[in-house]
């Protein structure tokens, strides 16, 4: 469980942070902020000196009945998500960890949702406030704990997915959702085709769907309420994977433990599909309507009801862009490194220049994480 540290430590170590960003202001010296380094395969290589923020940890401020935390950034998600089970509350967007030492500020800075995030909402969505350091060396506060307060909360959200190009994150503060009753995982045997026409006919449907799941001709769904509404959405789900054409393998997988860990093992990226290093490892975006792949030659595992497709493959990085662009969505290199292939899709000259604009106004100096996602930036 997070310890509350002493207000006095958290300061010293507050002060501490932002006197190295001001050291290297003065210097004109870039800085790699990391935390837990969980995710360092994610976004080009930084050349610029650590500023680990993994010390500054521990929850600020919490009230379980106004489902929402304030917590530093260097908290371990292990720790934080093992408080908010104590007080049966979850994190929406039910972040990966990638390691044992994966932090929270890390899963803000990264913007990676897990299983959950096309039911329960993002990252992105979750953020109430954050404190940062900013590009002048300056603590700065924007957005708050209760939704109601506005005040500078695009700024908050402007931190998520930033990958640390824009600004130290000391505290975030977030939203929570109260913890499922229950859970149910159902499989069925699914072609590709067929798992994303039934992915489509069921956005119609009123059912209490955190996750699904297709890879290898396998569709799985969770299901998490009520032990009542679990027993009738089981049984509207099944009737309408009979009407879709898929035949049923194994209706039901109950509480059993191999459906937790199915399903951690999807997000943490532990599941065997993600265990192949020998071929680099593409993040298509996409609309969830979006068609089955044709051109590429493995079988992808295909997530948040078709809008999230991983793909292992040697293909051609245009060939994967064209495919992606065609479906109007796009890919990222998640994990793996081609010479001058940068992980994140290059930008169109109009969105290009309003990153430098942002970059220009948080980070002036130029010397929070340059290149992480764009070269240049």
């Amino acid at each position: 469980m997070p310890i509350l540290s002493p207000e006095t430590n958290s300061q010293d170590l507050s002060q501490s942070l932002q006197e190295q960003v001001q050291e290297a202001i003065q210097q004109q010296s870039p800085l790699f902020i990391h935390g837990g380094k969980s995710k360092l395969f994610y976004g080009n290589a930084v050349d610029a000196k650590p500023l680990d923020i993994s010390a500054h940890s521990g929850v600020i401020n919490y009230e379980p009945c106004e489902l929402c935390i304030t917590v530093r950034a260097g908290t371990l998600l292990s720790e934080l998500e093992a408080l908010l089970a104590e007080n049966q509350q979850i994190l929406p967007f039910e972040p990966p960890h990638y390691s044992e030492k994966a932090t929270i500020g890390g899963a803000i800075a990264a913007g990676i949702s897990g299983p959950r995030r096309a039911y329960t909402g993002s990252v992105r969505d979750a953020i109430l406030g954050v404190q940062i350091i900013n590009g002048e060396g300056e603590i700065a506060n924007f957005g708050g704990q209760v939704m109601k307060n506005v005040a500078g909360y695009d700024v908050s959200r402007l931190m998520v997915r930033s990958q640390g190009t824009l600004g130290v994150i000391l505290n975030v503060s977030l939203r929570l959702l109260p913890k499922p009753e229950a859970n149910l995982t159902l499989s069925f045997e699914a072609e590709q085709h067929q798992a994303l026409a039934y992915f489509k006919a069921m956005r119609t449907q009123q059912l209490p769907i955190t996750a699904t799941v297709w890879h290898d001709e396998l569709l799985s769904i969770r299901l998490s309420a009520s032990e009542n509404i679990l027993k009738n959405s089981k049984q509207t789900l099944i009737k309408n994977i009979a009407t879709n054409g898929i035949s049923s393998i194994s209706k039901e997988c109950n509480e059993q433990e191999n459906a937790d860990n199915f399903w951690q093992s999807i997000r943490d990226h532990q599941h065997p599909f993600f265990q192949n290093e020998n071929k680099p490892l593409w993040r298509f975006s996409l609309p969830p309507s979006s068609e089955k792949f044709t051109r590429i030659d493995n079988h992808p595992l295909i997530e948040w009801g078709g809008a999230q497709r991983w793909v292992q493959t040697n293909m051609p990085t245009n060939t994967i862009q064209n495919i992606a662009s065609s479906r109007k969505g796009y890919a990222t290199l998640f994990k793996g490194d081609l010479a001058g292939v940068p992980h994140f899709p290059v930008l169109e000259e109009n969105l290009l220049k309003l990153h430098k604009s942002l970059k220009q106004k948080m980070d002036p100096h130029g010397i929070f994480n340059p290149n992480r996602i764009y070269h240049g930036l």
